[in-house]
Parts: structure tokens; sequence; C-alpha cells
């Protein structure tokens, strides 16, 4: 069976599973257990014999009893005993499903992510925002053969991009990437897009059960709402690692207006607001989500991190189960033994009637 979301090329053998049937042998597999069964088995074994025993002291007797009466009631007994051990066909399957790792990338758009302070992987500065989108790219390399979900958060929380094995999908979502207009904003807390995220999770692991989720947050770190943080820890139910990803830096920089050649200022003082990366923020989401931490800078990018290195082992999974199919094969019995009732049937009417 082929994963529904392999449409694309760009799948490529991703979450499937095969099935190898070997050769079916026929074996017995009690429907009440051994045990069960035996005991069965065994009560209608003493019938028999009781009623070989019986026929031989009623023939002493000089009763009318026939040999073919005797013969019937036995092979009821024994047919009874047969099924009780349940005949089947014993067939082994050997199951193989190679599952995939679901990315779900969540980047801030928040107006501090276009302060020019940001460094990723040379001594250039560039806006947070460049760098969040080169750590993307990134990402996106370190996962072929991967499934891709992409969320935004600003001034609320959205899922842009839902799960898809296209890659270029979220490429073009990360190049239209653009921050939020400092207008529309009244201060940012990363948590508002615990409740999309968390829906966003649960439906895929609802669809993909057996794959892995590896949740990247990139982010600033930055909070300028009063209101306490709510926890991230309710995401570690429906993923299987994490990580935030820190952008900026601690010296700061000016937060640049949507207005060419303007900052945007701080209300309390009325001059140009400063926007500083939280590193601890940053942290402590890492530490709710039991994730790592790649702080970027000019040494330090995604694909030189450790991470870029154990992605590996997120990637795809081939597991092989062997599994027993039992088919039970008790009807030929059936039919054999309501045969031998209705013959039994029939010569006890034919002999009452001759009673009468």
């Amino acid at each position: 069976m082929v994963d529904s979301r392999c449409g694309d090329s760009a799948c490529g053998l991703v979450g499937y599973g095969v099935e190898v049937e070997a050769m079916s042998t026929f074996g017995f597999a009690p429907a009440l257990g051994w045990i069960g069964g035996s005991l069965v088995a065994a009560v209608m074994v003493a019938c028999a014999v009781t009623c070989v025993v019986l026929h031989a002291r009623r023939g002493a007797d000089g009763t009318d009893e026939t040999l073919w009466s005797c013969v019937r009631r036995v092979l009821a007994c024994v047919i009874v005993a047969l099924m009780a051990f349940t005949p089947s066909m014993v067939t082994k399957t050997t199951s193989r499903a190679i599952s995939t790792t679901d990315v779900v990338i969540v980047s801030d758009i928040t107006p501090s992510m276009g302060v020019q302070d940001a460094r990723y992987g040379s001594k250039s500065d560039l806006s947070r925002l460049e760098a969040a989108k080169s750590a993307i790219a990134d990402i996106v390399r370190d996962y072929p053969n991967s499934s891709f979900s992409a969320v935004s958060v600003g001034a609320s929380g959205a899922v842009d991009v839902p799960l898809t094995p296209d890659t270029r999908a979220i490429t073009n979502w990360a190049q239209s990437l653009d921050t939020e207009d400092s207008s529309s904003s009244s201060g940012s807390s990363l948590d508002v897009v615990i409740d999309p995220l968390l829906r966003a999770l649960k439906s895929i692991r609802d669809a993909h059960p057996d794959d892995r989720i590896v949740l990247y947050i990139i982010t600033d770190g930055e909070q300028t709402v009063r209101n306490t943080r709510r926890t991230f820890s309710s995401l570690r139910h429906y993923i299987d690692d994490a990580c935030v990803i820190g952008v900026g830096s601690t010296t700061g920089g000016r937060i640049p207006s949507k207005t060419a050649g303007q900052w945007v200022t701080d209300p309390s003082t009325g001059q140009p607001g400063v926007s500083i990366m939280d590193e601890g923020q940053i942290r402590s989401l890492a530490d709710e989500l039991s994730g790592k931490v790649v702080i970027t800078s000019a040494n330090d990018t995604v694909a030189s991190a450790q991470i870029a290195q154990q992605a590996g082992s997120w990637r795809e999974d081939d597991t092989q189960k062997e599994r027993t199919r039992i088919n039970p094969i008790v009807w030929p019995l059936a039919i054999a033994l309501a045969a031998l009732l209705a013959w039994e049937l029939g010569t006890w009417i034919a002999t009452s009637r001759r009673l009468l």
C-alpha cells in the first residue's frame, strides 16, 4: 500500500508497506484454547467408547440395534472432537513497513524578525527572517523523502502549508515570508501558535500514526506582552523530537518599519525601539519540548549543528513483522455432522413408527 501523500515525484518511496505471504500449512488452533478443546475432545472420545461398549452389550442381549447405528454415533462423536481442535489453514506472513518523517516548521514573523543583526554561517549581517529562511532551506535539505508542514506565527498562528511531500511548496513558502506590519501587532508572544499547532500535530499523528514527527521552531525568542507565556509542553505528546533555532543577537538592533527609512518607535520613550534576541526564552522553549537548541551565528548553522547528523536517524524506518494468520476450516466437519444427525433423526422416526 502506497501512502496517499505520495502523489508528487519528490515523495519517493515514503510511508508504504508490503506484505509477503508464505506457504499455508494445515494445523489446529482450538477456538476454546488447547485446554478447553482437549476437554471437549476427551468427553467426545469417552462418548464414542461408550457407544461401542453399549452396542456390544445390546448385541449380546439380542437387541435389534444395527452396526450402522453404532458407527453413525461414533463418527458424530469423533467429528465433534475434531471440531473442538478447530482444524485451520495457518499462513505466516511477513509485513515490511517503511515509515517516514513528518517535519513541522514554525517560523516567527513578528516585526522584530526584520532586525538586521543576525548571522548565518558568515560574518555578514542579515535580517533575522533571512537567517530563518536559510535555516528552513537547510532543514528541507536534511530530510530527503520526508513530508513537511509550515506554520507562521505573528499576532496569531496559522498553518500556511498542510502536510505535503512537495519540498517546492515549503521552499516557496519560505521565500514568501515577510514580517508583520507593526501597526497590526499589539505585542508578541509565541504562545499564540500553541492551539493551531496542537491541532495540526494531532491531525498528522492521527492520520499517520507510524510516522516520526519532528518540530522546528525558528524565532528570536522576544516576548513583548506582559502576560506570562503558556508552556509548549502539551505538544510533546505528538512529537518525537524538537529543535528551537534562535536567530538574532544579544546586542540587538532597531526594528525596521514597513515605511521605507523609518523605525518602529518604542511608545514608552518615543525613540526607535531596540529588539534583542532572548536566548533564555529560546532555551526555555526547548526545555518545554524536551528538544535541542541551535543559536545561529557566523559559525553555527542548522547544517553544521549536531541536529543535522541526528536528522538521519529520523528520515526513514524500515521494520519487518511476522504475523500468523489462522483460517478455520470447520465447515466440512459441520456438514458431515449435520448429515449424521439427520440420518440419526430419520432412523429414530422410522423406528418410532414401527413401534407404534
